[in-house]
């Protein structure tokens, strides 16, 4: 007899939506990584100031974040292949000006109006960091829409029985793109120079932003491709955009362990997550000398993530020692100590090391919370609580990366990362002893009491 699941792959491969969206999203993903390590390297060499990179990562993230609810509400409304194909469009057109924008290294830019009327920019012979404000704002703006879309299309274009096999393959590659892509980067970063605090050579850059937006471009026509999508069940009375946003902070706050698992991510990520996105560039441009080493070190992360994944999908319940608050707070009181001696390494195989280690205890975490929250929330309120928990990390982080480009302006990198060892820890441990997230299981369905 046939093995069902291996039945269930075969299916899976001729399913011609799952098709176009997997070439779509391998472009895609690729063309993400690459911007996310060219634009802080291009903030880092136009000024070499931290608090300008802190900013940036901000202006990004902090529109990203506050209307990524209503970006969730919107695609349950509407359709999500019509908000994300909207979203790539507007990724497209901003990266492809950031493209041009660092072609024409010129001091001036004129655009004629009329006749009788010209608008001249004066760019200082360098690109005006205040385009790359506007231009990182209107990104995390698309973004707020894209990703909630992005994960809300998947379970309307495969079928039910398929979506565990094409999640898993979706996950797998977005963590091979994170090795990949930085991979990629780093030869790309290193064609614009690495010494002064300019862009001697701007193609590297400009090649990395165009990739970006020729992906954003090339998985729009794969996502034309995908067939006429399955309405929705509709589990609730229809409503306002707001009032539904408003439901799915209700069902999150009204679920005691949701509640406080979400407290405790969104102390973590104010505290600590927004940090390591400044911290990173700044420890491979000063202490590893090069824009090779920003590509080595995140593509190290990436392979532990991958590692890690596939070790919670393969080995389960074997690897688990505990309940499934007691692993979370046990794997960031771990992952406390692995932060705290980056900024003390010397050469970049330290650091690599310890970038790997972080991204397995990350990886494995990521499968188990994704599944936890799956197991708790109503299927017809996935994507709000969804959009809630990226909210979390895409909200506060932002305030942490600011305020750190500020802080490097008074500490060493190196107290940088041993306080945010330390503050990581004694967080886990806090929440250890004083709280009932400890006690959490992952098999406790929603409507079973839970420690108050």
């Amino acid at each position: 007899m046939d093995d069902p699941k291996k039945l269930q792959r075969a299916a899976l491969k001729r399913d011609p939506n799952f098709k176009w969206l997997l070439r779509g999203g391998v472009i895609s993903m690729l063309g993400d990584q690459l911007t996310m390590i060219a634009l802080p390297w291009l903030v880092l060499k136009l000024t070499g100031d931290t608090l300008a990179l802190g900013f940036v990562i901000a202006l990004m993230s902090i529109p990203r974040a506050v209307f990524i609810l209503i970006g969730g509400a919107v695609v349950d409304r509407y359709s999500p292949k019509r908000v994300l194909m909207l979203s790539k469009y507007a990724n497209a057109v901003l990266l492809g000006l950031l493209t041009l924008l660092v072609l024409h290294n010129q001091p001036t830019l004129t655009f004629a109006l009329s006749e009788s009327l010209s608008l001249t920019i004066d760019l200082n012979a360098h690109l005006t960091l205040m385009i790359i404000y506007v231009l990182a704002f209107c990104i995390g703006l698309a973004q707020a829409f894209g990703i909630p879309s992005g994960t809300s299309i998947m379970p309307q274009a495969i079928a039910a029985e398929h979506l565990q096999a094409a999640n898993g393959v979706l996950m797998g590659l977005r963590q091979v793109s994170m090795l990949i892509g930085p991979l990629m980067a780093a030869g790309l970063l290193a064609m614009s120079g690495d010494s002064g605090g300019v862009v001697a050579d701007a193609r590297g850059l400009a090649f990395a932003f165009g990739f970006d937006c020729v992906s954003f471009l090339v998985s729009a026509w794969t996502l034309s491709k995908v067939g006429q999508l399955k309405a929705p069940a509709q589990a609730e009375a229809p409503q306002s955009v707001l009032r539904s946003v408003g439901a799915g902070l209700m069902m999150v706050w009204n679920d005691v362990p949701l509640r406080l698992c979400f407290i405790y991510w969104g102390t973590v990520s104010l505290f600590i997550g927004g940090s390591m996105q400044v911290a990173i560039p700044v420890l491979a441009s000063e202490k590893l000398h090069g824009a090779s080493a920003l590509g080595i070190l995140m593509g190290a992360n990436g392979a532990g993530m991958l590692f890690g994944m596939a070790g919670a999908a393969v080995l389960g319940a074997r690897l688990r020692f505990a309940s499934f608050g007691t692993v979370l707070l046990v794997a960031d009181a771990i992952a406390g100590f692995l932060v705290m001696p980056l900024g003390a390494v010397q050469a970049p195989w330290q650091a690599c090391a310890l970038m790997l280690t972080l991204g397995l205890l990350s990886g494995y975490m990521q499968i188990n919370v994704f599944t936890w929250i799956q197991r708790r929330v109503p299927p017809h309120m996935m994507g709000r609580a969804m959009s809630i928990f990226m909210f979390i990390f895409m909200g506060l982080a932002p305030l942490s990366a600011a305020v750190t480009g500020w802080v490097l302006t008074m500490i060493s990198l190196s107290q940088l990362f041993l306080g945010g060892g330390i503050i990581l820890v004694v967080f886990a441990t806090l929440a250890y002893l004083l709280t009932p997230i400890r006690s959490i299981s992952s098999d406790n369905p929603a409507n079973t009491p839970q420690p108050q």
